[in-house]
């Protein structure tokens, strides 16, 4: 009989007039906060893979882009700007880089074609990188990690060797300044685009197709 009662009860109001409850809630990236809602950010150490978000304001057309140094200041950043991920794709005609931080403002940074031997800031030690140019990307004040020193970026060297990017390895992370070279396949033009929410700087580097 209660069944029978439920079973009309369905066919009038729905499946939660017994009892049963339909989850409309959406997934959000991140772990949940403890007794709240507001997600904490996860940092993606690994993912060597661009985002469907971090292909926003791109032009997948052909672009003229620059082969000479690009300098942004931002003295809005309070301390240091921690960079949590780090991920490259092909597009149609450029490869992307993507660098991720936390909080809402994006470090300064500098970005130019540099000759051999590239070196690391701390040791001196040559890095090798695959490809017949260098672009460096260099980022301050931020840093790769956590106050308590742990690393924010586990994944420090790949070889992604996509059309354009071959290599990206990090050769700084030191005193506020955080860098990263790409060794690509020949010094083409590059261009970069700011991206927000999360808070990104996307490089898109030109390549021969």
């Amino acid at each position: 009989m209660k069944y029978l009662i439920c079973l009309g009860l369905m066919a009038v109001f729905g499946l939660s007039a017994c009892g049963v409850g339909v989850n409309n809630s959406t997934n959000t990236s991140g772990h949940q906060a403890p007794g709240g809602t507001t997600p904490v950010p996860t940092i993606q150490a690994n993912n060597s893979n661009a985002s469907p978000a971090d292909n926003a304001n791109s032009d997948t057309s052909d672009f003229e882009g620059t082969d000479s140094i690009t300098d942004k200041k931002n003295p809005n950043v309070k301390g240091s700007a921690i960079m949590s991920d780090v991920r490259s794709a092909s597009h149609d005609g450029y490869d992307r880089v993507v660098f991720e931080f936390l909080g809402d403002e994006l470090p300064s940074y500098h970005i130019e074609y540099i000759g051999k031997p590239v070196t690391a800031c701390g040791s001196g030690k040559t890095v090798d990188l695959a490809g017949g140019g260098r672009l460096e990307i260099r980022f301050t004040t931020a840093q790769a990690h956590a106050p308590e020193g742990d690393a924010t970026i586990k994944d420090r060297e790949r070889s992604p060797n996509l059309p354009a990017v071959k290599d990206l390895k990090l050769t700084c992370d030191f005193e506020g300044e955080v860098t990263w070279v790409a060794g690509v396949s020949s010094p083409n033009s590059y261009r970069v685009t700011e991206l927000k929410k999360p808070t990104r700087l996307a490089v898109d580097i030109k390549n021969a197709r």
